[in-house]
């Protein structure tokens, strides 16, 4: 009797302790944030240009699983947005949404982390997706971006595709985006737009760097007053380095 009440036991620890160890390798962190997400399109050479149909979507990368829409501007013409339409059956929930557009410009979106029942989805790797038709064959563009506990910039996978340009793609975890916009506030860019020269203002500035929006460093200064004449026009992304911290901002060169 004694044997078999160790065995059982035994046999209930190997079962909970099993148990226990794939809860913990199943555990997955799901960190709140926001993703911001910018591009300037341009005509396809379609055969309805300028006018336009036009989407934006998170989709997983390990599973290629649809997550959310966050653009979606297409009514009549939908099924030509056909990469979109096949991963994400036309779900448009909390998206934004509208007709055909008829001019092109640049164009935002968010994204809060998370899914269509609005639960914040797991952190890892997540595309961008980008497509766009005006009566040819549509053009997709994707961008790869981390969601996690850290700023995380999107990187171009595969090809671009001249429809598309000026793509910036950042995920900013909230405790993060917190302190930064609080940082944030205490430096300033003018003017900006700009067209030969900007000045930095702020506290214990110690060096900016340039970078183009697919993350090409292209100048860097110590001085408050820096000249872009030399850049072409376009957007760009400052880094300032400073005492209390790394500030980023947005710069528009006429």
């Amino acid at each position: 009797m004694r044997k078999f009440l160790l065995i059982s036991v035994f046999a209930v620890q190997l079962i909970f302790g099993n148990a226990e160890n794939k809860i913990s390798e199943n555990t997955q962190v799901a960190t709140s944030g926001a993703l911001s997400v910018s591009v300037t399109t341009s005509p396809n050479n379609g055969g309805y240009q300028p006018s336009h149909i036009l989407a934006i979507w998170v989709q997983s990368t390990s599973t290629t699983t649809f997550t959310k829409t966050l653009v979606a501007y297409a009514n009549q013409r939908i099924n030509e947005l056909t990469s979109w339409v096949s991963n994400s059956a036309k779900n448009k929930v909390d998206a934004v949404s509208g007709a055909t557009l008829n001019s092109h410009a640049t164009r935002t979106a968010s994204w809060n982390g998370k899914n269509v029942s609005q639960v914040v989805v797991d952190d890892g790797d997540y595309n961008i997706k980008f497509e766009l038709a005006d009566g040819g064959s549509s053009k997709v563009v994707t961008y790869k971006f981390t969601k996690g506990t850290s700023i995380s910039t999107g990187t171009l996978v595969g090809n671009s595709a001249s429809c598309f340009s000026n793509i910036s793609v950042v995920w900013t975890p909230t405790n993060t985006a917190i302190q930064n916009i609080e940082l944030s506030n205490l430096y300033s860019i003018y003017p900006n737009p700009a067209k030969a020269s900007i000045y930095i203002n702020g506290p214990d500035i110690r060096s900016t760097d340039i970078y183009t929006l697919e993350g090409k460093l292209i100048l860097s200064s110590n001085q408050q007053k820096i000249n872009i004449d030399a850049l072409k026009k376009g957007v760009y992304m400052l880094s300032i380095n400073t005492g209390k911290g790394i500030v980023s901002k947005k710069l528009m060169k006429e």
